[in-house]
């Protein structure tokens, strides 16, 4: 038997161990750990002035983890705090692209004072998050002005002191190199290590799971996605139309998972949003910068939050359900 064979062997195995070992008892997700959330923005409705006035309003410091910086008026906004005495700190992705993308922000944030922090080369910073004072703003969308008109992402706002204190203790430690571990508090999620708890909140599932990713390439997930599935929840995944993940996309579709799919021409879906047995304002939500890949979920530096917050559960409900009525099914 050659490779390929033996792999859809050994995941057919993986799927039904998975389906077994949940039929009998599936954890509510009301008793997974979550985080109260204060306030929810879906855009680009929202669009991102919210932040830059966050920013505009810091006292004591401002930490800013991002992908791509490139928002004249967010650098401008930063430049400004660190003008009027705030300690603005920056870490920005190196890999890939990124000196590239961040080459501007850069230049001039060092040049007024701001501390920035190139990520590793060998180490995807991905992350979207950004600490003022004594509260922390967790998204799945980059500063990238073009982008903000038809992409859709989501933020959440933060107070709680536990996850504020753990996300400002991780930025520390991505500052001074410690790359790989991560602060836990309530219903934070961290990458490198994020896939098994991903996997863990799918299938807490009872009935339903709505999914917004702009990925779809990591077995685990899938695995767990399909299970659930098995299990008679209904399950909708959310994409724009992309043909490197049709292969994936149809082996979902093919075990009764709903697929739809948006056309470039609709709005762009990069949002990392799911939402677990939610109806109007109840259940619970995942938002963060997480794709379902084998490098977000285990290499990448990441960041999300699980919450039960009817504010973020009934934003991300009504949207993801509104965008799977956009799409097609897959075929």
């Amino acid at each position: 038997m050659n490779y390929k064979g033996c792999m859809k062997i050994a995941r057919a195995l993986t799927l039904l161990a998975l389906v077994v070992s949940t039929l009998t008892i599936v954890a509510s997700p009301a008793n997974a750990s979550t985080s109260p959330i204060t306030a929810e923005w879906t855009e680009p409705q929202a669009g991102y002035g919210f932040l830059d006035a966050a920013v505009a309003s810091a006292h004591h410091r401002v930490e800013l983890s991002m992908y791509e910086l490139e928002d004249p008026t967010m650098v401008a906004t930063l430049d400004a705090a660190a003008r009027r005495g705030v300690s603005v700190s920056v870490i920005l992705n190196s890999a890939y692209s990124g000196r590239t993308h961040n080459a501007s922000a850069a230049a001039t944030l060092s040049a007024h004072g701001v501390h920035v922090t190139w990520a590793p080369g060998n180490q995807i910073f991905h992350a979207k998050y950004l600490v003022v004072d004594t509260r922390a703003y967790i998204g799945t969308g980059n500063f990238v002005p073009q982008d903000y008109a038809d992409t859709r992402d989501y933020w959440i706002e933060d107070t709680t002191a536990s996850d504020v204190n753990a996300i400002a203790g991780t930025f520390s430690g991505d500052v001074a190199g410690n790359t790989t571990s991560s602060s836990s508090s309530g219903g934070l999620v961290w990458s490198p290590g994020s896939e098994s708890t991903l996997e863990s909140f799918i299938l807490t599932a009872r009935h339903s799971v709505l999914i917004e990713n702009e990925e779809m390439y990591s077995y685990g997930i899938e695995d767990a996605i399909a299970a659930a599935a098995a299990r008679g929840v209904a399950v909708t995944v959310v994409m724009t139309r992309d043909s490197k993940y049709y292969s994936d996309l149809s082996w979902l579709a093919s075990r009764h998972v709903h697929v739809r799919l948006l056309s470039s021409g609709q709005i762009y879906i990069h949002a990392k949003a799911m939402c677990v047995d939610c109806v109007a304002s109840r259940g619970t939500v995942f938002v963060g910068s997480i794709n379902f890949s084998n490098s977000s979920t285990n290499y990448n530096r990441e960041l999300g939050v699980i919450t039960s917050s009817p504010i973020v559960v009934g934003a991300v409900r009504a949207t993801i359900a509104a965008d799977a009525t956009l799409g097609v099914p897959y075929a």
